[in-house]
């Protein structure tokens, strides 16, 4: 993966921010929202591609674009950075790949330690009983 290549297929646009600022909200345009094409990517190989797709499914359109936005802050280069900090972040934990589970058997001394547990319990709830006479 290549940041450089992966940022310049990414594409930006500034749209009005909703929220405080008064007037000034109505003429600047200090959101951002950034997008990246997936499936057209030049950037990314066809096992990164397939990697993202499965672990980013709830973040994609169903054409396959990654559409990110931010408007926490009122200047729209700030909001820039923040949002392509964001994206890398999404893409870098996106390509990880889980390690395997190894399974384990569970060790005697815990089977014992429950069995004694589950016995000492039954024995305290053999008390509570009526006498059988």
């Amino acid at each position: 993966m290549e940041i450089d290549k992966i940022l310049s297929e990414v594409t930006y646009k500034a749209v009005r921010s909703s929220g405080a600022g008064g007037q000034n909200v109505n003429k600047v345009s200090s959101k951002v929202v950034l997008s990246f094409d997936l499936k057209n990517s030049q950037a990314l190989s066809d096992e990164e591609k397939l990697l993202l797709e499965t672990n980013l499914s709830s973040r994609l359109t169903n054409d396959l674009v990654l559409i990110l936005n931010c408007d926490e802050d009122r200047s729209q280069l700030k909001n820039k950075e923040i949002v392509t900090k964001r994206f890398l972040a999404i893409v870098k934990n996106g390509l990880i790949i889980p390690k395997e589970r190894k399974p384990t058997k569970i060790p005697k001394s815990v089977i014992r330690k429950r069995i004694k547990y589950k016995k000492t319990i039954s024995e305290i709830k053999k008390t509570r009983r009526k006498p059988d006479y």
